[in-house]
């Protein structure tokens, strides 16, 4: 995968905020977060749709660069049908997006999380080969974007210690 090489700023049209804003309420219904110990379905919905702009941005990205680019998927599971697969294909080529608003940023620092408990474990973990790709959302300005160049899940101990 030719991949991004640098920081693109991109911004977000107020259709993919609203069909984000829409997932995200309605998906707080099909969630448990108990064993996180995370019950507050705003602070839920709001970490849904950051992550649903996040993959909004990374799919506008690259198909500005040209590349084939799936659509997002905004389909609503119920408990154990929820999917671990990759948020999106480039080029029919697998890749993870994390992103953190700049809110957060601000408080702790940029930083992104990956699930890892004895309850649920993101399985990108343990493909050190995947790619993930991650993105700064705006959210005091439109909820435009800074997506980062995608790097492989076996290289990040390299930039991040």
């Amino acid at each position: 995968m030719k991949k991004l090489d640098c920081i693109a700023t991109i911004e977000i049209s107020s259709h993919q905020i609203q069909v984000a804003r829409e997932f995200a309420l309605k998906v707080i219904e099909t969630v448990d977060y108990a064993d996180s110990n995370q019950s507050n379905k705003d602070k839920i919905a709001e970490d849904h749709f950051i992550s649903k702009i996040g993959e909004e941005a990374v799919k506008t990205c690259y198909e500005n660069l040209g590349f084939a680019v799936s659509a997002i998927d905004y389909t609503i599971y119920n408990g154990k049908d929820k999917s671990w697969e990759s948020d999106i294909f480039i080029n029919n080529y697998p890749l993870a997006v994390k992103t953190q608003k700049v809110s957060s940023a601000i408080k702790y620092g940029l930083s992104w999380t990956f699930q890892s408990s004895e309850f649920r474990n993101d399985p990108i973990l343990q493909n050190p080969d995947a790619w993930v790709c991650f993105v700064e959302c705006d959210d005091s300005h439109n909820f435009s974007c800074r997506v980062f160049p995608p790097i492989q899940i076996k290289l990040l101990h390299l930039y991040f210690i």
